[in-house]
């Protein structure tokens, strides 16, 4: 499956070097990463998939102190030749979390100083899979940061008086419970319309 897999980063030349390290997984290489906001990945038309299958496409940022750990970042497949995916927002997942994290597929593999995505050909069913698991900790971020959100309303409300109770405090900021309830109401649309806002 030589030359399969092709990948380019804006403004730079494309990249069709994958390495195989096994007959259904594919490794490259990308240097200077700290300049990458997006990377297409796509199929070059030398030979398609196998019936059935789709290429799983991971990211790895580098990691001097460990082996890559690798983000899914969607599938391309002889129906959908080609997707592009915006790395820049990965950084910032990679340095917070391990969420979203799989070894697996590459098996164990040495440090290394560069960025890689690596290709899976996996059957076809394995994106319903992932879709659903991802789906399933989208609907566990939303309730997450609602009852973060009720936590805190509450919490704030029941120190709440009226001015009539107030005793006049030099040096202390007061913010009207009202403030609060709308930016509550503005995150919670924000969240239904997309989960992931938060994470730009």
């Amino acid at each position: 499956m030589s030359n399969v897999f092709g990948l380019i980063v804006s403004g730079r030349l494309v990249q069709t070097d994958f390495t195989p390290l096994t007959e259904s997984t594919f490794i490259i290489t990308i240097p200077d990463t700290d300049s990458i906001n997006h990377a297409a990945v796509f199929l070059t038309g030398v030979t398609p998939l196998p019936a059935g299958t789709v290429g799983m496409v991971y990211w790895s940022w580098p990691d001097p102190a460990a082996p890559p750990n690798w983000q899914l970042l969607g599938h391309i497949s002889n129906a959908k030749p080609s997707a592009i995916f915006k790395i820049s927002n990965l950084k910032k997942l990679h340095e917070l979390s391990t969420e979203n994290k799989v070894g697996g597929a590459f098996g164990q593999q040495q440090i290394c100083n560069y960025a890689q995505i690596g290709i899976s050909v996996e059957p076809e069913a394995n994106v319903e899979i992932l879709a659903s698991a991802v789906a399933e900790e989208t609907n566990q971020y939303v309730t997450f940061a609602q009852k973060m959100l009720e936590n805190l309303v509450n919490f704030v409300a029941s120190f709440s008086v009226t001015q009539d109770q107030m005793t006049p405090t030099p040096g202390v900021s007061y913010i009207p419970l009202n403030t609060l309830h709308t930016w509550y109401q503005n995150f919670e649309r924000r969240l239904q319309q997309n989960p992931n806002f938060w994470k730009n």
